[in-house]
């Protein structure tokens, strides 16, 4: 089973991971955007030689944030929608798993409503994505902004669960 031998390092990702395990053994997909909560899957992005972080400008949370996503219809690898997303948002080529190709942190986050969607949860599921080619990123369009940050930056203008996240990858 998805996360199963994922550990949480903490008591609130040890609630999410619970959540997320029940959500997981009950929902024929859990990848579809009608569930109340569904997965989704991010990637911190960073360039090692420098220890910076690439954050993106999420218009919807009105926050700097990791890149990340939904599945496309028939995806069920949660790295392979990581590096898709990612690519997709950064032009970046080159992304690759960094150190390893397992999740660093698991996290729900709250998704305000937009338009005819209601408000819904994102199990998140987050990996770290390595760079070697960090003057090559490409927005996905004018609204994303995307940041290169030392990693004291970024912890100071992302939100608590993403300033985890990059705590998590070393930085």
């Amino acid at each position: 089973m998805l996360l199963s031998g994922y550990i949480a390092r903490d008591e609130t990702e040890a609630a999410d991971l619970a959540r997320t395990r029940a959500m997981l053994a009950t929902t024929e997909d859990p990848f579809h955007r009608s569930i109340p909560l569904h997965l989704t899957a991010s990637a911190l992005i960073i360039h090692p030689p420098t220890a910076r972080v690439l954050l993106r400008w999420h218009e919807r949370q009105q926050a700097w944030l990791q890149v990340g996503g939904h599945a496309d219809e028939g995806e069920d690898d949660l790295l392979a929608v990581a590096l898709r997303e990612a690519h997709e948002e950064t032009g970046l080529k080159d992304l690759e798993p960094w150190p390893a190709d397992a999740p660093v942190h698991v996290v729900i986050v709250p998704v305000k409503p937009k338009g005819d969607e209601p408000a819904h949860e994102h199990a998140d599921i987050r990996y770290v994505l390595a760079t070697y080619t960090p003057d090559e990123i490409v927005p996905e369009n004018e609204q994303a902004q995307l940041r290169w940050l030392t990693a004291e930056e970024a912890k100071a203008q992302t939100q608590p669960n993403v300033a985890e996240t990059i705590r998590r990858a070393g930085l």
